[in-house]
């Protein structure tokens, strides 16, 4: 594939990226189709032949190395008997138990002489194909079947390929965000028995981050009416020397405390050792997992450096950390597997589908978030840090703020991300750095090389 020119604005420098492989040609003569279900202990397969009917009796093996064998083995042969040109597998991304079945009937030698590609399906496809059909109950036979029909169907996504340039760091960059929310999910747990304990506190915020060193120190070690008893020049003291002379104004912190003591409602004292018990194991937690975070985060760092061309490029724009730039890059992979960045965007779930009868077209549609979780947390994390460190995209996200009746905050951020998309594409195909500063009259931006805006309806058909 011929690579494309770059923006005007950015500088030409050598492509990291390969084009994406061409998949192998579809045989000509009959394709079977075959669905697994697959769950920790075992697979049950389906295989139906071109015209819908099942070659044989559904079927069962164990998910393990011999069983995944003896599939193979048994497909080969039955494809051998049916006369069959090649063999479409798929099965649904649920949890990690595919993982090691596709990789093994991707690149099976027993399956070498036969065409054939291994299709992870979004669990979405099957679930729909399944409402056209009469109850009939939920089995793994049944299910088996259903993703052996939605094959045939077809309008499947790429086939299956593990990319080993990627795969280590992506593995890493999904736990993060895996590790992110575990902590979120502690924070708003804490907070909440928090308000039990001290009311008023969330109120007055005395401290801004309640998890900071001396905030942790307070809640942990004294009670509400010891807060109220102390004097508030005392208090500033203890807090001065304790923040280690972190406060600008510690007379205030101190007198935002003591007035969240006092209004704060009283705990009966029934409850004031449990909760005192659930608040400090919760901040355990939480210290646990900024641990762990922390840690992860320098082991991203270092299996970034190992694709430096990769990494440069994202990396460029400001407020792209390691991280970011990581999570991105790990998701995305080799970007010419997109024909452009509207097929980024639906990878991502980051389009708004048209919602239209008759002459009535809604102003106000869903986002979709039919696509990859990972990918979508990144750019909008991404975009949210962006927005702090590009006067462009603070402009972009400001108007948006502006413009929003409700939810401002999360649609301001998600069409940041979305405008954020058009730039990590145009910087990832063209292996160029972000370089504002170097603008001259008559050359624009990526952005403005995009088309006017649309109707929501050509809009959606352009990303599809």
């Amino acid at each position: 594939m011929p690579k494309r020119p770059a923006p005007p604005i950015l500088p030409r420098v050598p492509c990291p990226q390969a084009p994406a492989p061409a998949a192998p040609t579809r045989p000509l003569g009959g394709v079977g189709y075959l669905g697994l279900d697959v769950s920790q202990a075992e697979v049950t397969a389906c295989l139906l032949l071109p015209d819908g009917r099942e070659a044989v009796r559904r079927w069962t093996v164990p998910n393990s190395q011999p069983g995944a064998e003896a599939l193979a083995t048994r497909v080969a042969l039955l494809a051998a008997e049916q006369q069959l040109a090649g063999v479409a597998i798929g099965m649904e991304a649920t949890n990690l138990y595919w993982w090691h079945l596709a990789c093994v009937l991707r690149e099976s030698a027993l399956l070498a002489g036969l065409w054939h590609e291994v299709y992870v399906l979004n669990p979405t496809l099957v679930a729909g194909l399944k409402r056209a059909y009469p109850a009939g109950g939920k089995t793994d036979c049944r299910d088996a079947f259903f993703i052996a029909e939605r094959l045939r169907v077809g309008r499947l996504p790429a086939p299956f390929q593990v990319d080993v340039l990627y795969a280590p760091l992506q593995r890493l960059t999904r736990f993060r965000a895996h590790l992110a929310q575990s902590l979120a999910r502690e924070k708003n747990y804490f907070l909440s028995f928090l308000w039990l304990k001290f009311s008023a506190f969330g109120q007055e915020e005395p401290f801004g981050d309640p998890f900071g060193a001396t905030s942790s120190l307070v809640l942990d070690q004294y009670a509400v009416e010891d807060l109220v008893q102390w004097p508030v020049d005392d208090l500033a003291i203890f807090l001065q020397r304790q923040g280690r002379g972190g406060f600008d104004d510690p007379a205030a912190v101190a007198a935002a405390l003591t007035k969240a003591a006092r209004d704060s409602y009283r705990l009966d004292n029934v409850l004031a050792e449990p909760v005192s018990l659930v608040l400090a194991t919760t901040m355990a937690t939480i210290r646990t997992l900024q641990a762990q975070l922390k840690a992860v985060d320098a082991t991203i760092a270092r299996e970034l450096a190992s694709i430096p061309e990769v990494r440069r490029t994202i990396r460029s724009i400001p407020g792209l950390g390691p991280v970011w730039t990581a999570g991105l890059v790990a998701e995305i992979g080799n970007i010419h597997r997109f024909a452009a960045d509207g097929a980024l965007a639906k990878y991502a779930g980051l389009v708004w589908h048209p919602y239209e009868s008759g002459a009535f077209q809604a102003q106000d549609t869903s986002m979709s978030k039919a696509g990859n979780a990972y990918l979508r947390y990144y750019l909008v994390e991404a975009a949210n840090s962006v927005r702090l460190h590009c006067a462009e995209y603070q402009t972009f996200s400001a108007a948006k703020l502006a413009q929003s009746p409700k939810h401002d905050h999360k649609r301001a951020v998600v069409l940041t991300a979305r405008k954020l998309v058009r730039l990590v594409d145009a910087l990832l195909r063209a292996g160029a750095l972000y370089q504002p500063q170097d603008r001259k009259e008559g050359q624009t931006s990526p952005h403005a090389a995009r088309p006017q805006p649309q109707r929501r309806a050509r809009l959606a058909a352009a990303a599809g």
